[in-house]
């Protein structure tokens, strides 16, 4: 999971989110070195001999699916993603009325699905507090499972491909996790857990200090920060890079920034319109050790241009064992 901090990132839209910093990130079918099966009976399959993750190059992480092409959070989404080449596929998570987990960005449904289509639903609306801000809308935590179902949801952007619209579904964290399991080779899964309000809030300077890092290593593998808080941008020129990407890796942190997208009002002007120049930028000159992307196939496609093949000592069984000895560690103080 990614637990949000207190610095808010204003995106091209104009919507206010909250930068996710910490992750924990999980491999299927082998986290610890065990074949068991999740605590869910989940409907897939049991492959044993599936194609290790690879380590060799940076992580492809599918944020919300490839929804640069499908609506984003749907099995459509993550399917396609993972046929584009995804390591990893991230999602929300958001609790409904009834507490069932489910697979979703906004505490609002209103501007990623067709609520307001319903009529039996249009009581529904509130104005809750949503961390310091008045939102009205309708909220994820005023309907059941069952209820969230009837819904379709939408693309996000207007200027992304419609032709989706209506005809996916909400799913849940379940239904996600079996997306992943039935993935022909072992994709990870990378969970944020969205407006955790009983989560201390804290600073960007606070998450980003030599004694945060030092104390969340223990337990963490890396960092997911906002990428324009590692490389700062004035009048859309990048300006010189933090020390962020170093300082998280002399702590063994890796760091995976948010959120890269092809289309030209999200790229800036340093790249000339071409979404390779930045994959580039950030990987071999930045050094980040992954990337959350909305559209993984063009990041697949560059990497299998750039580095399509490992070098002799690449090994995912390093990174498994990494994971399962903070698992270890972690246990052990309970």
């Amino acid at each position: 999971m990614r637990v949000s901090g207190d610095l808010r990132e204003v995106e091209a839209e104009g919507k206010m989110t909250i930068p996710p910093w910490i992750f924990y990130f999980v491999l299927l079918n082998h986290f610890l070195g065990s074949l068991a099966r999740p605590i869910y009976p989940l409907p897939s399959k049991l492959n044993k001999d599936k194609q290790k993750l690879q380590t060799f190059r940076p992580y492809n992480i599918a944020h919300r699916g490839s929804n640069g092409e499908y609506p984003e959070e749907t099995a459509a989404g993550y399917m396609r993603a993972i046929e584009e080449g995804a390591d990893f596929i991230e999602t929300d998570i958001l609790a409904t009325k009834d507490g069932a987990l489910i697979c979703f960005h906004d505490v609002t449904l209103d501007d990623t699905t067709d609520v307001t289509n319903y009529k039996e639903f249009n009581d529904r609306q509130r104005t809750y507090e949503v961390q310091g801000l008045n939102v009205t809308g309708w909220f994820v935590v005023d309907f059941t499972l069952k209820e969230l179902k009837k819904l379709r949801v939408k693309q996000r952007y207007p200027f992304r491909d419609q032709q989706y619209n209506g005809r996916f579904s909400i799913i849940t964290f379940e239904e996600f996790i079996a997306i992943a399991l039935d993935a022909p080779r072992i994709v990870g899964i990378y969970p944020e857990i969205k407006n955790p309000v009983f989560i201390n809030q804290r600073s960007y300077w606070e998450i980003t200090s030599e004694s945060y890092f030092e104390y969340i290593k223990e337990y963490v593998h890396g960092i997911g920060p906002w990428k324009d808080t590692v490389v700062p941008p004035h009048d859309n020129y990048l300006t010189t890079a933090t020390d962020l990407v170093a300082r998280a890796h002399a702590y063994d942190l890796q760091v995976h920034p948010y959120t890269y997208r092809n289309e030209n009002q999200f790229l800036h002007l340093d790249f000339h319109q071409d979404p390779y120049a930045e994959y580039e930028f950030w990987i071999n000159q930045v050094g980040v050790d992954g990337l959350f992307t909305d559209f993984t196939g063009s990041l697949h496609k560059y990497q299998q241009w750039a580095s399509p093949q490992p070098p002799a000592d690449s090994s995912a069984n390093s990174l498994l064992h990494q994971i399962a000895l903070l698992t270890e560690a972690y246990r052990s103080q309970k």
